[in-house]
């Protein structure tokens, strides 16, 4: 069974800056998954959310612009996106890669039951999951969080250089002693 490494923290602690700090220091050749950006307007309001898969495709996630039933505050959630490119990624990074990065697991994407089962499966998997998630509470999460393969870093502007440092080199000696990977 793999192990997971889930950053969380208040909203724009600098949680995905973080995991992409990770990724580049572990070699994105190891890596696998997605991760989120935002989308903003030219005059700095976000506008909504951009996946981004670590193999260089891009779909809208969330957008006010998006019309869907599916909103969370004034976002509409393109499932059709996050699932046929951002859970394909997950899918293929089971196969591919040690690390699988899911960026986020929040509040969008707990609206896709093919999202909740590729993280089920990937912490049923031998892979190493690295990834992010919200800190509030949500029934699905909070069982997540009780996951015993799972540890959880609250981030602050404070301590976030320090957890990085400190997954980089867990994960460095996880990938030599599980897997023979020289990262």
């Amino acid at each position: 069974m793999g192990q997971g490494y889930l950053l969380t923290g208040e909203a724009q602690v600098g949680k995905t800056t973080a995991l992409k700090k990770v990724i580049q220091a572990i070699g994105l050749e190891h890596c696998g998954g997605f991760y989120t950006e935002e989308i903003r307007a030219p005059g700095k309001d976000r506008t909504g959310f951009r996946l981004v898969t670590l193999d260089g495709q891009a779909g809208i996630l969330a957008s006010v612009e998006f019309e869907s039933p599916i909103r969370v505050a004034k976002y509409g959630i393109n499932l059709e996106s996050l699932e046929s490119i951002g859970v394909a990624a997950i899918y293929t990074a089971l196969q591919t890669k040690p690390f699988v990065v899911i960026d986020e697991i929040g509040p969008m994407q707990l609206f896709s039951d093919a999202f909740k089962q590729a993280v089920i499966d990937v912490l049923g998997s031998p892979r190493t999951l690295i990834g992010t998630i919200v800190l509030r509470a949500y029934p699905w999460v909070d069982e997540l969080k009780q996951q015993n393969r799972l540890q959880i870093y609250k981030l602050t502007p404070y301590n976030r250089e320090d957890i990085v440092e400190r997954l980089v080199l867990l994960l460095k000696s996880e990938q030599r002693t599980n897997h023979g990977i020289d990262i």
